[in-house]
């Protein structure tokens, strides 16, 4: 008995049509003759959805009864005994009632795909338990009921059920998703159009990398290498050097070209050493393709066009950019260079792109990474011009009609044998000096073709030949090592002030320092482990790269940093040479760590601080300012309830508008309250809306007696991007600020004008006006300034209206009014765009969860 294979059907949002899907699939397998049944779906009282459910067999639920209230469950048993080909089971990601079989319906699913039955499922992507966080920033609500990603990955095949929020919103409107009691709130909370646009995204870059795994296992169970250009993905080959940034850049407009392209900036770092590029630049770069949407990848291999080749056609890339060659006319010689090998052997499967850049033909500088190593490749030239190259020349004086004479035939041998010494080292020359006093001897010293030297001249003549090639040789290898000892030295010390550097810039990301470790050493991974004591187990502290060692002794190389923590790296062992830079590299990444740690402490503290302060002036305010209306109220209803006094009509009227007075202020100061918790918590989402600020400024002048306020604010002016119901509160905070403070009779001016791409709007008043130094202050939460009376508010309005207008993008600041009093003026973006004019939108939807 095999496993069952799971389909499931994925949406953005509730009300997408997963179900309604899901069970037209049941209703076509049952037309082909498939023993298919409904082992569980909730219509939610959705008649098209409650229609789909006719003609198909659904298996008995089971019963559990649950504080005191019964609730229906897939009954596991009962299917199992059915046993039908084919299962519809809703809602993967439900949590099944305290006492059922499994705590997930997804382990319910578990069972019964082990059994053999095949089941067709439903999830909306914001029950994704790696998208937990995402979905929460985007609509504010977290997701109680979730499912592993991995459940949901290992599905045989995955449906998206797709539907645009405007769509969505229609059918929420129309009373297809939810009761009609539910409806406003909804479309002004979660079903915000910016909300289902955003997890409709999710659901869609999602579906595409699940796409892209099936892709990626399909070629490699079929041993596909040639690229499938299904999607335009743009490798960029980058050496270190400046030219990489332009590199970069170009493939960026490439990709850009088409829909959906992806740029994968990749370095191939040699094996040998420190690597080759510029840690500096190679951190620029990092950061530009990351900045532009693309990634980088860091890849370690001595054959580096085969290496970019493998990695091109191993992530399915159908183009490659790579820059000129920096190299200069006469290096050409030792090899055709990286782009035109790449361009040579990519197939028809891969466009090749050459791009010119300012740093073509300038030469590629000193080979910093590869100290006093000459590298194979170039011992192997050394060893052919030393060995083969005296050969040659033996050949070619040989067959030429021309007696140039033993001195010039030996400065020949001698030529190569410094060639040789520069290319290879010493031991090529030495060989070269050897091999070519042999040849000289043979058929250049009579007697020819014999070993003796008949003029003694002679045999000075090649003595001193070898002893000034072996010394020559010598000369040039120690100098060739030299200038490679100061290459390395300047590569090193090039990393030294950099981490110097950021020491002193105070830069402490971890990750990124670790990640500049295992480019510079060209390492899989590297990591920082520590325990507490000698005694205690390792744990890892942050690491890098693929599959980090858990213990410095499983590590190709470690770096004790103290007593409690090193540095093990994986993927090579380094030279002596290398250990010295690598203990600078852990001596700051201890000090990054006890940085970061220090920071999170020190923010803690924070916000400690912060809550303590503003739990002592919510205490204040509760026990002075809130008590006030409340003491009011409470006499009034008192003085009404009283048996002992016969009030008049006209004393009850005056006692009734007192405790109306006091609910409203009451009202007022908990509305405020509310709003700087929120505001604490950033659970302040604003929906940007076109609007017209004379549509909105009139309402928040409603909570000012008449009469106390001018309103200026013409027609011309243009829209503004803004929340109404947040712009409406901010305006209204800030004009009843005003009109407490203003003299008696004397009206607030709030008038309006635009200047270039903003919107200014002023509110003027002619009171006291406020110090220049307490301007910033009064916008601090329970802060209040001159002679205002206790119980006229606890002093969150100005603050309040500061966040709300911060929220929408726009500021707020304090200035002296001419000739006495402040004016407050908010600066707000005017409409530069089209933007969905605001139409239903209420007082304030959208402006507060």
């Amino acid at each position: 008995m095999g496993r069952g294979r799971l389909r499931i059907y994925l949406g953005a949002a509730p009300g997408v049509g997963k179900t309604y899907a899901m069970l037209s699939e049941g209703h076509r397998r049952v037309e082909r003759g498939t023993d298919c049944v409904v082992a569980f779906v909730e219509h939610h009282d959705r008649p098209r959805t409650e229609v789909m459910l006719h003609g198909l067999e659904q298996v008995p639920r089971r019963s559990l009864a649950h504080r005191g209230t019964t609730f229906t469950e897939m009954d596991v048993d009962a299917v199992l005994a059915r046993r039908p080909a084919v299962a519809l089971v809703d809602e993967l990601a439900h949590t099944n009632v305290p006492g059922s079989r499994n705590g997930k319906r997804w382990q319910d699913i578990e069972e019964l795909l082990a059994a053999g039955i095949d089941v067709i499922s439903t999830v909306n992507i914001q029950h994704l338990e790696s998208l937990g966080d995402v979905v929460e920033s985007i609509t504010g609500v977290r997701q109680q009921e979730t499912v592993p990603d991995e459940v949901v990955r290992r599905a045989d095949q995955i449906e998206l059920v797709d539907m645009s929020p405007e769509a969505l919103r229609r059918r929420m409107a129309h009373g297809n998703i939810y009761k009609p009691d539910r409806i406003d709130a909804s479309l002004s909370h979660y079903f915000r159009p910016g909300n289902l646009t955003a997890l409709r995204e999710l659901a869609l870059l999602w579906t595409a990398d699940r796409v892209d795994e099936y892709l990626r296992r399909y070629r490699g169970e079929h041993n596909i290498r040639s690229t499938w250009q299904a999607r335009e993905r743009i490798v960029v080959g980058l050496t270190g050097g400046p030219e990489g940034r332009t590199l970069i850049r170009r493939a960026t407009r490439l990709a850009e070209k088409g829909a959906g392209g992806e740029v994968l900036a990749v370095y191939i770092a040699r094996s040998d050493g420190l690597t080759a590029a510029s840690p500096k630049e190679l951190a620029l770069q990092r950061t530009l393709v990351e900045d532009l949407g693309g990634t980088f990848h860091h890849v370690i291999g001595d054959d580096i066009p085969s290496g970019l080749l493998e990695f091109a056609r191993g992530v399915n890339a159908t183009q490659i950019v790579l820059g000129s060659s920096r190299r200069k006319t006469w290096q050409y010689i030792l090899g055709p260079g990286v782009g035109q090998t790449v361009a040579r052997e990519s197939g028809p499967d891969l466009d090749v792109h050459i791009v010119t850049h300012e740093e073509v033909a300038k030469g590629r500088g000193l080979p910093v990474s590869r100290g006093a190593r000459l590298g194979r490749s170039r011992i192997i030239w050394g060893w052919l011009a030393g060995v083969v190259g005296p050969a040659l020349l033996t050949l070619l004086l040989t067959h030429v009609d021309a007696d140039l004479g033993l001195a010039n035939d030996m400065l020949l041998f001698l030529a190569l044998t410094v060639a040789s010494a520069l290319l290879g080292g010493l031991l090529p020359a030495l060989a070269s000096a050897a091999f070519g006093s042999f040849l000289l001897n043979w058929f250049f010293s009579p007697p020819l073709h014999r070993l003796s030297i008949a003029d003694p001249k002679n045999i000075v003549a090649i003595a001193v030949f070898f002893g000034v090639a072996a010394a020559v040789a010598s000369v040039v290898d120690l100098a060739a090592r030299r200038t490679h000892q100061a290459a390395r030295l300047r590569a090193e010390s090039e990393v030294l002030s950099y981490l110097a550097g950021g020491v002193l810039r105070g830069e402490s990301s971890l990750d990124a320092l670790l990640e500049r470790v295992r480019e510079t050493f060209s390492m899989e991974s590297v990591a920082l482990l520590e325990r507490a004591s000698d005694v205690e187990p390792w744990t890892c502290a942050a690491s890098v790269g693929t599959r980090p060692v858990a213990r410095p002794e499983d590590a190709d190389v470690d770096m004790p940093v103290g007593e409690h923590l090193a540095l093990a790296l994986t993927g090579r062992v380094l030279p002596a040479e290398d250990r010295r830079v690598l203990g600078a590299f852990a001596a700051q990444a201890a000090v990054a760590l006890d940085r970061q740690r220090l920071v999170g402490e020190a923010e803690e503290a924070r916000k400690l601080a912060e809550g303590n302060k503003i739990r002592t002036s919510l205490l204040a305010a509760v026990s002075h300012d809130l008590r006030t209306p409340l003491a009011g109220i409470k006499a009034a209803v008192s003085s009404l309830r009283s048996d002992d006094v016969e009030w008049s009509e006209e004393d009850r009227a005056e006692l009734l508008a007192g405790i109306e007075e006091g609910s409203d202020r009451l009202d007022h100061l908990v509305g405020n309250l509310l709003d700087m918790s929120r505001l604490q918590t950033g659970t302040v989402t604003p929906l940007i809306r076109a609007i017209d600020l004379d549509e909105v400024v009139p309402m928040a002048l409603g909570g000012v007696p008449d009469g106390s306020a001018e309103l200026d604010v013409p027609e011309s002016l243009p829209m503004v991007e803004v929340d109404k119901g947040l712009l409406e509160r901010a305006v209204a905070n800030i004009v009843e600020n005003a009109v407490k403070y203003s003299p008696p009779g004397v009206p607030v001016v709030v008038a309006a004008s635009a200047l270039g791409d903003r919107v200014e709007l002023r509110v003027v008043d002619r009171g006291p006006g406020v110090p220049e130094e307490s301007k910033d202050g009064i916008f601090e939460p329970f802060q209040r300034f001159g002679d205002a009376p206790r119980g006229s508010g606890v002093g969150l309005g100005l603050a309040v209206a500061r966040g709300f207008v911060e929220a929408m993008g726009g500021t707020i600041t304090a200035e002296d009014t001419p000739g006495g009093g402040l004016t407050m003026t908010l600066t707000l973006k005017a409409v530069t765009r089209r933007l969905p004019p605001d139409g239903s939108q209420t007082e304030r939807e959208g402006c507060l969860r």
